[in-house]
């Protein structure tokens, strides 16, 4: 064995115990914090450091450099005020079940090492019953919601060629000849698995929205399923990420009855009003899509990087995502997790969503949900209050999408952006053609307390004058 490894083997728990101490300071100092730090990127190369050492230096070394170089750098991206991409943290059991994920390292796909699928099937149904979904859906893990969309659409395409006689799978997308998804307002990771896909970007096509909001006209979808030569692929949005505003899915699944086509539901974040009694009406509908998208590593509070798919039709999705090796698993009816997604390999990460809903439950995940949601129309009544802000939407959920009440352009909201980063992360966005901002409430330890922090934040910096970009 190399020297340093075996020196880091024989001190491995007292290493693990340094280890876990940078651990707990970097989360006890999440609170104060810069959310952005502002030398994130000062004086760092943009490909790599000064080359690999030859000898490391062991576990010891690369602990030290961590600390001193990019540690200070790191965002509070885990903290209650990150509130930018619908980020969420990691919950103190998810935390737990993310170190024992990497300390049993199972890759979770084959039967002939069983326990890791036996354990996500197991966590699997009970994120089924928390987003009320019936025994009909069938689920596994992915890495986010991008992948998640891949998935449901990869399914869609396998649809299309049965509607039409084709197997895609076997034979290509060629043969499918030009697909149609038709959509009011989908997801940028939606036009990116089309072209992932082999179907293109240009298959989709926008169908208009309701006046004033971010939800399709569903009197619109039907005229262009009407006018559709062939089958087609619906991509509902239950949350859109500007407003969180939802299709109205019942009315959608009932088009289907009339039109063929495969109901994909993007509900990468708006699945979790299910959880609140006030807002699972949102989601009425949910359990009659085809395939359906749910993110976890933003309202579930699971580490980085998690999400879930699930689908009616797990004998298409296996069409598409066998594999065939010797040591391998058969297909069988309950296919092993390898035939299921894109991956031959990963890691357990459902570990993590078993820790937190089995230490926390259906009430402790709701208390969070219901938590940001109140925060976020807290920060949506405080920046109605504040001069020289103008909010944009209703705060349906747990976004707040607000703009400057003068002359918001794109490079003085950056500036905003940039002058409360230390107390709170915002992104930017465009809503009904204006430069906005947007902040996004989904993790566990944010307060009320926070939101007061960052609308004093806001109001600060918008009663300050711009800054000169000319340098005069």
């Amino acid at each position: 064995m190399h020297p340093e490894l075996a020196a880091d083997l024989a001190r491995l728990p007292e290493l693990l115990e340094e280890t876990r101490q940078h651990a707990l300071a970097f989360l006890d100092g999440l609170d104060e914090r810069s959310v952005i730090p502002r030398a994130a990127g000062d004086g760092l190369p943009t490909t790599g450091g000064g080359g690999l050492p030859t000898a490391g230096g062991g576990l010891p070394a690369a602990l030290a450099e961590f600390a001193e170089r990019w540690e200070p750098r790191l965002s509070a991206s885990a903290g209650p005020r990150y509130f930018g991409f619908v980020t969420g943290g990691a919950t103190p059991a998810a935390l737990a079940g993310d170190w024992l994920t990497a300390t049993a390292d199972q890759n979770s796909n084959s039967s002939l090492d069983p326990a890791g699928q036996h354990l996500e099937r197991e966590t699997v149904g009970w994120l089924r019953e928390l987003f009320g979904l019936s025994p009909a859906h069938h689920g596994t893990f992915v890495s986010g919601a991008t992948m998640s969309n891949t998935v449901g659409l990869a399914i869609a395409r396998e649809w299309l060629g049965e509607r039409l006689g084709v197997d895609v799978a076997e034979d290509g997308v060629g043969a499918l000849g030009p697909v149609r998804v038709l959509s009011g307002g989908a997801h940028s990771s939606v036009p990116k698995a089309l072209s992932v896909l082999g179907l293109g970007r240009t298959a989709l096509h926008g169908v208009p929205l309701l006046p004033g909001r971010e939800a399709v006209d569903v009197a619109a979808l039907e005229r262009a399923l009407a006018e559709a030569d062939g089958p087609c692929v619906v991509v509902a949005n239950a949350g859109t990420v500007n407003t969180v505003d939802f299709d109205d899915l019942p009315a959608i699944a009932a088009l289907r009855e009339r039109y063929g086509f495969w109901l994909h539901v993007d509900a990468a974040f708006g699945a979790f009003a299910a959880l609140s009694p006030q807002h699972a009406h949102l989601v009425a509908g949910l359990d009659l899509a085809d395939s359906v998208c749910v993110d976890l590593h933003k309202w579930l509070n699971v580490p980085y990087d998690s999400a879930v798919q699930f689908t009616r039709r797990p004998d298409l999705q296996a069409r598409v995502f066998r594999n065939a090796a010797a040591y391998l698993g058969p297909l069988g009816e309950h296919p092993d997790l390898v035939h299921l997604t894109p991956e031959n390999s990963h890691r357990l990460r459902a570990l993590a969503a078993w820790f937190t809903l089995r230490a926390y439950g259906r009430s402790g995940h709701r208390e969070i949900v219901e938590r940001n949601v109140a925060g976020a129309r807290a920060l949506g009544e405080a920046v109605e209050r504040i001069d020289g802000l103008r909010l944009l939407a209703p705060v349906r959920l747990n976004v707040v999408c607000f703009t400057l009440a003068t002359d918001p352009t794109p490079e003085r909201l950056a500036d905003l952006a940039a002058e409360v980063a230390g107390e709170a992360f915002l992104t930017p966005t465009r809503y009904a053609d204006r430069p906005a901002l947007r902040a996004a409430f989904s993790n566990w330890r944010t307060t009320e307390a926070d939101v007061r922090r960052t609308a004093e934040a806001l109001a600060r910096a918008v009663g300050k004058p711009a800054p000169d970009r000319n340098g005069v």
